[in-house]
């Protein structure tokens, strides 16, 4: 099975920030990408919910809203 590429950030080899300093940074930016990737994971989970069972309705509500006013029974049926 072929390697995943890594989103992990590489140290530098020289110059830069080192000791606890250097780790505190990169944990506090690790911490940051993974609260991004956790929010944005469930914002789309719910948008996609949203979408699933709200057009529809939406679609009626437009419809119940326009010139010349339909009747229920003529925004249900296909004809």
């Amino acid at each position: 099975m072929a390697s995943r590429p890594s989103l992990k950030s590489k140290p530098k080899g020289k110059g830069g920030k080192k000791g606890a300093a250097a780790d505190e940074d990169a944990t506090a930016a690790a911490t940051t990408v993974r609260l991004v990737k956790e929010w944005t994971t469930w914002t789309m989970k719910k948008a996609k919910v949203v979408a699933h069972y709200g057009f529809i309705p939406l679609v009626i509500v437009i419809g119940m809203n326009s010139e010349p006013k339909p009747s229920v029974f003529q925004l249900l049926s296909p004809v």
